[in-house]
C-alpha cells in the first residue's frame, strides 16, 4: 500500500482533521506501544500500520 492511500483511508474513516490527531496521538498495541506516526517512522509498512488501525478501532471489513 502507498502511503497516499493509506492516508486517504485514514482520512475516509476519522475525516480530515481527526486523521492527524488519531495518528499522531493515539498509542496503540497493535503497532507495538507506537502511534501512527511512529510506527512509519519506524519502517513500518503502511498496509501493516492500516491493519493495525483497522483491529483497534473496528474498521468494518469492506472498508479495510
Amino acid at each position: 500500500m502507498r502511503l497516499t492511500t493509506f492516508w486517504e483511508r485514514m482520512a475516509e474513516q476519522f475525516g480530515a482533521a481527526y486523521a492527524d490527531s488519531f495518528a499522531r496521538d493515539h498509542v496503540m498495541s497493535e503497532l507495538g506501544g507506537r502511534t501512527v506516526n511512529e510506527a512509519l517512522a519506524a519502517g513500518w509498512e503502511a498496509k501493516d500500520v492500516w491493519r493495525g488501525v483497522c483491529a483497534a478501532v473496528g474498521v468494518p471489513a469492506d472498508k479495510r
